[in-house]
Formats: structure tokens, sequence, C-alpha cells
């Protein structure tokens, strides 16, 4: 073997090694970050069910600037994700937000819920209207169902408003296979299973499916 040929099956090795050095960090960093994210998910289920039992803020790791307020189940879909205290960085990447100033969840009045649309919140997707959702909190466990659907503009605040019934909004960044923020938010309208419906009006209701684009339930005027 001449010493081009040598040189060159150098470099296919090095490249070889250096190909698979770089796969054995992916995975492990694939495999630590699995190991966290089900580690995060186990705290902050043993610290939900403490403030269940006592009432108590419980923190799911001595650090944590977050605490579990709520968990919240969609049976049809097998999903269950832990409600976390505000909308902050650290409550989206191990859970779903209650965005501060909303009512307290199972309370009167609207409570918003925030999350990911690639992570806590991807399942917004697959929701129909009629689903039944089961947010338990300290006070008690509440059947909600789905009433609408809506894709929305970033501007809509009146979603964030307060209502005098109670209202359970859920709220993601859209579309949901987005590469880059956007200026669209979907929104999910849930009332108590024994509530009273939303009088959405004709006048404002576009229908396509189950999707709605329209303004928020309780604006019709």
């Amino acid at each position: 073997m001449n010493r081009r040929h040598r040189t060159a099956a150098w470099l296919l090795d090095a490249i070889a090694v250096t190909l698979a050095l770089g796969f054995l960090f992916l995975a492990g960093r694939s495999t630590w970050m699995g190991a966290k994210g089900i580690l995060a998910e186990h705290l902050i289920a043993r610290a939900f069910a403490a403030h269940v039992q006592d009432g108590e803020v419980h923190r799911p790791w001595s650090w944590a600037d977050v605490h579990p307020v709520a968990s919240l189940e969609v049976p049809r879909l097998g999903v269950r994700r832990y409600v976390l205290t505000g909308a902050s960085g650290s409550s989206l990447a191990f859970g779903v937000g209650h965005l501060d100033g909303t009512s307290p969840p199972n309370s009167d009045g609207n409570c918003v819920l925030t999350g990911h649309r690639d992570t806590r919140f991807a399942f917004l997707e697959e929701l129909r209207v009629g689903d039944e959702l089961i947010l338990t909190s300290r006070r008690e466990s509440r059947a909600w169902v789905v009433e609408a659907l809506a894709i929305v503009d970033d501007t809509e605040i009146d979603l964030l408003e307060e209502t005098s019934s109670r209202l359970l909004t859920l709220m993601t960044c859209y579309p949901f296979h987005g590469l880059t923020p956007g200026p669209q938010r979907f929104v999910v309208w849930c009332r108590p299973r024994n509530g009273a419906g939303f009088d959405f009006g004709a006048e404002d209701s576009n229908f396509a499916g189950n999707r709605l684009d329209m303004v928020p339930p309780w604006n019709n005027g």
C-alpha cells in the first residue's frame, strides 16, 4: 500500500472513530435527558401527592422555584400532566404552567393553563369537542368537557379575562409542528361536566369539523 492509500485509510478510520464517538455522546446525552425527565416526573408526582394531603407547598426538589398545584388527565388519550405554578421556563420545562393572575384550578372564574406544543401540550392537537378532562387540585377532582377549540392571534388578550362562571382554558403555540415561534395560539375551552355550556352565538362561530375559529366563548357581543 503506497503512502497515499495509507493516508486515505487513516483518514477514513479517523472519521469512523469520530462518528462513533459522536454517536455514543449523543446516545448518552439522550439517555441522560430521558432519565432526568423520568426522575423529575416522579419527584413532581410525589410533591403533588403531599400537597393534596396537607395543602402545603411542596417543591419537587430543594432548588425548584415552582411547585405542583394540580394534575390534568385525558382518559381517552391516556394522558396525565402535572400543573406547576406560573408559566416560566422552569414550569414549562417540566410540566404544564398555571398562568399567574388567572383563577386557581377548579375555582370560579377562568383558569388558564399553558404548555409547549411539542412536549406537554402536544396532545391538544388530538382533542375533540366532547372529550372529558379530569382536573385534580387540592380542593377537588373535577370532570371537564371540551366545549370548543380555536386558532387565535397571540394578541387576543380576552383569552385571559376573568369570567363569572367556571372556565378551563388550555393554550399552546400554533402550528403544532412549526419550527419557529409564530403569532398564533391554539386554544381549548372546557366547561365543568355538570355545568351549563357556553352560548357561542351563530354570528360569531365558524365551525370547521371540531375546530372553531372565533372570539372567546364568553365574548359574544
